[in-house]
């Protein structure tokens, strides 16, 4: 049996042939052909030292995220690296919450609207300019929705959630030092393929609303004939 399969990789169309002795086809690792391609994209969220709160009350705001990422249709994009890094608010009692969630609306695009920041995001090549086929927002204080394809603009709807993290407090009742800190890494080694119409979105918040929270994201994203692998 020819074990050998022709695969077209996101490499700006070259074609590689490579199998598995047993007969299945085998993909290598594409990231860095992508980013090396310059279809890497990076957006950050917070300013040098001064991050971005959110959530008080309702810990997390379904339709103000502190970053959304909304793929158009006709395009793919995957994650590589998420890092978000929070400054919890004061804690007052026992069971106040801090909380961090990296989700995707599958179906929905954000459009733009609700009241945001516009972030151009970076090359992860440094030698091209700036700029992506997504719209890419943060620090939402005025809800935004998402629009799935032929139907009507409504609230986010998180069928794939992608990373969590929580931190529940316990007061001490005996005076000292208290650290409050949440951080939150997610770097998969295999990221989903999310095509649009889509929105990926960062969240987070607090019991106490946090003083402050800075993320980076990374992603690769093409157009959707680029990017799938075909066999």
């Amino acid at each position: 049996m020819d074990v050998w399969k022709r695969l077209k990789l996101f490499n700006g169309g070259d074609v590689y042939q490579c199998g598995s002795p047993l007969g299945g086809a085998m993909v290598v690792h594409e990231v860095s052909q992508m980013i090396a391609k310059g279809f890497g994209r990076v957006a950050t969220v917070g300013a040098f030292s001064t991050g971005v709160g959110g959530g008080a009350a309702a810990i997390i705001d379904l339709d103000q995220p502190q970053l959304a990422v909304a793929v158009p249709t006709g395009y793919t994009i995957r994650p590589v690296r998420i890092s978000v890094q929070v400054q919890g608010g004061l804690a007052a009692t026992d069971n106040d919450e801090t909380e961090i969630l990296v989700a995707v609306d599958p179906y929905g695009q954000w459009t733009g609207d609700g009241t945001f920041t516009a972030e151009l995001p970076i090359n992860m090549r440094t030698d091209l300019g700036q700029g992506s086929a997504c719209r890419v927002g943060s620090a939402f204080s005025a809800d935004m929705t998402t629009t799935p394809a032929g139907a009507a603009a409504a609230d986010p709807v998180l069928d794939m959630e992608l990373a969590r993290k929580v931190n529940t407090l316990d007061i001490s009742t005996i005076a000292g030092l208290f650290l409050h800190e949440l951080s939150l890494v997610y770097e998969p080694l295999h990221g989903p393929f999310i095509v649009g119409p889509a929105t990926l979105l960062v969240y987070w918040g607090g019991t106490v609303e946090p003083t402050g929270g800075f993320c980076q994201a990374a992603w690769v994203e093409g157009r959707n004939e680029e990017f799938y692998v075909r066999v």
